[in-house]
C-alpha cells in the first residue's frame, strides 16, 4: 500500500487535529450509542416506573418547555448533537486529509463484511447493511413485543368490563396504539438518508445517492406500521360501535382525524413509490411525493408537538438542507459550453469557482425553469474538480421526456438552475492493483469522473495508479461516442499517457460496425455569456461544515429561546401546564412556525455572507474567462463540429477494442485477473449489477472487491 502513496512528513498540527479527530470521533459514537440505548429500553417497565417518573419530576413542572421539555431532552437534543458533532468531525477531516491520503486500513479489515448480497425485496447489500438492516428490525419487534408483554397481562376480563368491552377489542386497541409507537421510531430515520448534504451521513461514509435505499426500506416500514395501525383502529371503532371517533378532532387530546388525513396523505404518496407506476409515470411519482409535506404536518396535529419531538430531529436536519438547497437554486449558472453526441446524448459544462471541489461520483440536480420550474433531475458529475478547476460537467442521455426536450433547446439561449454537489469522501480505489469498471449505457457516467481525477493523480502526484480495465457495453455503435466524453472537453491526448487504461466496449444490436452518415457528428456548442448568469460556488463557501453545524445549532438555539419565551409568558399563563386548556393544534402551528423561523433566519444569514465572499470571487472568473467563440457579436451559440463515426476519440482508439454482436463473459474476465487486489465497480442495469454481485460474493476470487456504484442521467 505504501508504495502507491506520497510519504508525507506529519506535522504538529496535523497530529493535533488527527487528535481532535479521534476524540470527536468517540464522543459521537458514544452519543449515537446512548441514544439507540434509549430506543431499547423505552419500552421497558425499568424507563416507564423509574426513569419516566424522575424526568418528568425535574421537566414537568417547567414554565419554559412543560411536558414538550421531556422529549426535547432525550429525543431531539443527542440527534441534533451528533449532527453538530459531526460537522465538525468533516471540518478537521476536509482540513487534514486530502487526494494522497486515503484511510484504508479499516475497510480492508472489514473486506469480507463488505462482499456483496443479494436479498429479494432490498437488491444488492454489504454484509453489514444487511446486519444493521436485521438490527433495525429486530429493534422494531422488540419494541412491539415489550409493550404488548407489559400491557396484555392486565387487560382481564374484569379490567375491560368497566368499558363494555371484551377482551379481544381491547388488545386490538393496545395493539393498534403500539404499531403507531413503533412507527414513530422508523419515521424518526426516515428523512435522514434524503438530507443530501447531511453530517449525519457524511460522518459515517455514507452518501446521500448510496442512501436513498434506506429512505426506501423505511418507508416501506413506515408506512405499513402506519397502515396497521389505523386499519386496527377502524376495526376497534367498528366492533365497539365507535366510529363517530374518526371524525374527532379534539381540542387538547388526540386528534384521530388528522390522523386519518396524515396517512391517506402517506397511502397516495407510497403507491406512488412501486416501481411500475414510478418508471412508467415519473411525473405522478415526483409530484405526489410533495404530499410529504401534509403528511408530517397532520401528523404532528394527530399526536401533538410533545410526542412529535421524538421524530423532530430527523424532519429538522431535512428542512435546513432542503432550505439551503432552496437558496442556492435561486439565480442561474453560467453554461459555456455543451457537447452533443449522436446518440441523443449532451454533456454540459458549467463555469465554476476554483474553490468548489468535489469527489468523483458526486451528483448534481438540474432544473430548465422553460420545461418546469418544479422539476429537479438529479445527474452524475462528470468533471474532476481536480483536472478542470474552473469547469463542472453534468451528462445528460435523451431517455426520457424533459431530458429530450432539453437535447431539442440546445440551438438556443437556455437557462438552468442547479443545486448540490453532492458526494462523499474519496474511496480507496487507487490502493489496488486494478481497476475493473463495468458499465451498461449510460452506467459509464460516474466511471468518466473517476478516470479524470485519475488522470489528475497520475499526472500531477508521486503516486502511482491502478491499472484500469474499463468493460463498457452499449446497444449500438452511435452510443460509443459516450466514451469520447473520458476526456475533457480540453483533454489532450498525453493526459492518458501515464494512465495505465484498457478499454473493451462492447455493441450488442448489431454484428459489425455501421459506417457514420454524412450528419452524424459530435458537436461542441460554445454559449454567450449572459451577465446575469453566475459560476457555481459552494452554497457555504470553504469552511462549509463549520458554517452547517453553526445554522444547525444556532437555529435550534433560537427555536428553544422563541419556544421558552412562548411558553413562558403566552402559554403558561392560560394553561399552568395541565395540558388541558390551551389548544393543542394551535400549539403545533406556533411551533412549527418557530422552526420555520429560525431555520430560514440563520441560514438565509449564512448564505448571504458567503454569497458576498463568492460574488467577489463570481466577478474575477468573469473577467478571466475572456470572450468565448462565438460566429458573431450577436450570436448566442456557436458551432464547433468535429467529424465523428461513432468511435472514441482518436488519442482513445490505440487502447479500445471493440466487439460487435455479444457481450461480455464477466465470470471469465473476472476470475482471469490474478493481481492481489481488484476493485470491481459496476454500474448498470439491474441485471448486471447482480451478475457481477454473484460472482464476487462466491468467494472463488479473493482478490475480488465489489461495490456498485449509483448513478444518475
Amino acid at each position: 500500500m505504501d508504495s502507491r502513496m506520497a510519504q508525507r512528513t506529519s506535522s504538529p498540527s496535523s497530529s493535533n487535529s488527527n487528535g481532535f479527530q479521534a476524540i470527536i470521533m468517540a464522543l459521537l459514537l458514544t452519543v449515537t450509542i446512548g441514544y439507540f440505548l434509549l430506543l431499547i429500553v423505552t419500552p421497558t417497565n425499568m424507563y416507564r416506573q423509574i426513569w419516566t417518573p424522575m424526568i418528568k419530576a425535574q421537566t414537568a413542572t417547567s414554565t419554559y418547555f412543560g411536558a414538550q421539555g421531556r422529549t426535547l431532552l432525550m429525543n431531539t437534543f443527542p440527534f441534533i448533537f451528533i449532527a453538530v458533532l459531526g460537522c465538525v468531525y468533516l471540518h478537521l477531516w476536509k482540513k487534514s486529509n486530502d487526494k494522497n491520503i486515503n484511510r484504508v486500513e479499516g475497510k480492508q479489515k472489514l473486506t469480507i463484511w463488505r462482499r456483496p448480497i443479494i436479498m429479494k425485496g432490498l437488491g444488492i447489500v454489504s454484509r453489514i447493511e444487511l446486519c444493521f438492516f436485521v438490527m433495525f428490525i429486530a429493534l422494531l419487534v422488540w419494541t412491539f413485543a415489550s409493550y404488548l408483554h407489559i400491557i396484555f397481562p392486565t387487560i382481564t376480563p374484569k379490567s375491560v368490563a368497566k368499558k363494555g368491552e371484551k377482551v379481544w377489542e381491547a388488545k386490538l386497541e393496545d395493539s393498534a396504539l403500539r404499531l403507531g409507537l413503533v412507527g414513530n421510531i422508523a419515521l424518526t430515520f426516515l428523512f435522514v438518508p434524503v438530507t443530501r448534504g447531511s453530517s449525519v451521513l457524511q460522518v459515517f461514509g455514507l452518501t446521500s445517492e448510496a442512501s436513498v435505499k434506506y429512505h426506501i426500506w423505511l418507508g416501506h416500514i413506515v408506512m405499513t406500521l402506519f397502515s396497521a395501525h389505523g386499519i386496527c383502529y377502524i376495526i376497534y371503532w367498528a366492533a365497539t360501535h365507535q366510529l363517530s371517533e374518526m371524525l374527532k378532532w379534539a381540542k387538547t387530546d388526540i386528534s384521530n382525524l388528522a390522523g386519518e388525513l396524515s396517512l391517506l396523505s402517506g397511502l397516495v404518496l407510497w403507491i406512488a413509490t412501486f416501481p411500475r407506476i414510478r418508471r412508467k409515470m415519473f411525473e405522478l411519482f415526483f409530484y405526489t411525493h410533495h404530499l410529504y409535506i401534509l403528511f408530517v404536518v397532520f401528523f404532528v396535529f394527530h399526536v401533538g408537538v410533545s410526542y412529535a419531538g421524538i421524530m423532530l430531529p430527523g424532519f429538522y436536519l431535512f428542512m435546513v438542507d432542503r432550505y439551503l438547497r432552496f437558496l442556492q437554486s435561486r439565480s442561474n449558472v453560467r453554461l459555456v459550453s455543451a457537447r452533443v453526441l449522436p446518440c441523443e446524448t449532451v454533456e454540459l459544462n458549467f463555469s465554476k469557482s476554483k474553490g468548489l471541489r468535489y469527489t468523483p461520483t458526486s451528483i448534481m440536480f438540474v432544473n430548465v425553469p422553460s420545461i418546469s420550474k418544479m422539476q429537479w433531475h438529479p445527474f452524475t458529475i462528470t468533471s474532476s474538480s481536480s483536472l478542470e478547476a474552473d469547469k463542472l460537467s453534468v451528462v445528460i442521455k435523451g431517455e426520457g421526456s424533459w431530458s429530450k426536450k432539453l437535447y431539442q433547446m440546445l440551438s438556443s439561449p437556455i437557462h438552468l438552475t442547479l443545486n448540490g454537489q453532492f458526494g462523499n469522501k474519496y474511496s480507496d480505489i487507487v490502493t489496488h492493483d486494478l481497476l475493473i469498471m463495468v458499465s451498461g449505457g449510460s452506467g459509464i457516467t460516474p466511471f468518466i469522473s473517476i478516470i479524470r481525477e485519475l488522470i489528475h493523480t497520475s499526472e500531477s502526484q508521486k503516486c502511482k495508479t491502478p491499472e484500469i480495465l474499463l468493460l463498457s457495453v452499449f446497444k449500438n455503435s452511435q452510443d460509443l461516442t459516450m466514451l469520447d466524453l473520458l476526456l475533457p472537453i480540453s483533454g489532450a491526448p498525453s493526459e492518458t499517457s501515464k494512465l495505465g487504461l484498457q478499454i473493451e466496449a462492447y455493441v450488442t444490436r448489431e454484428k459489425q460496425p455501421i459506417l457514420a452518415e454524412d450528419n452524424k457528428h459530435l458537436r461542441t456548442i460554445w454559449f454567450k455569456p449572459n451577465p446575469s448568469d453566475q459560476p457555481i460556488t459552494p452554497i457555504l463557501g470553504q469552511n462549509n461544515w463549520l458554517w452547517l453545524g453553526a445554522i444547525i445549532s444556532s437555529s435550534f438555539i433560537i427555536f428553544l429561546i422563541s419556544l421558552g419565551a412562548l411558553n413562558r409568558y403566552y402559554i403558561y399563563p392560560i394553561d399552568k401546564n395541565t395540558n388541558d386548556i390551551y389548544s393543542y393544534p394551535i400549539k403545533a402551528v406556533l411551533n412549527m412556525l418557530l422552526i420555520c423561523i429560525s431555520i430560514v433566519i440563520t441560514s438565509t444569514a449564512a448564505f448571504v455572507c458567503n454569497k458576498r465572499r463568492s460574488g467577489m470571487d463570481a466577478k474575477q472568473i468573469q473577467n478571466m474567462e475572456g470572450a468565448t467563440p462565438t460566429s458573431s457579436p450577436n450570436s448566442w451559440f456557436y458551432n464547433a463540429d468535429k467529424e465523428m463515426e461513432s468511435l472514441p476519440q482518436q488519442s482513445l482508439l490505440q487502447s479500445t477494442n471493440l466487439h460487435f454482436g455479444e457481450r461480455p463473459d464477466l465470470k471469465r474476465i473476472l476470475f482471469e485477473r490474478k493481481e492481489s487486489s481488484v476493485g470491481v465497480l459496476v454500474c448498470g442495469p439491474k441485471k448486471m449489477r447482480h451478475e457481477v454481485a454473484n460472482i464476487c460474493s462466491s468467494g472463488l476470487a479473493s482478490n475480488l472487491h465489489f461495490e456498485s456504484i449509483s448513478f444518475s442521467w
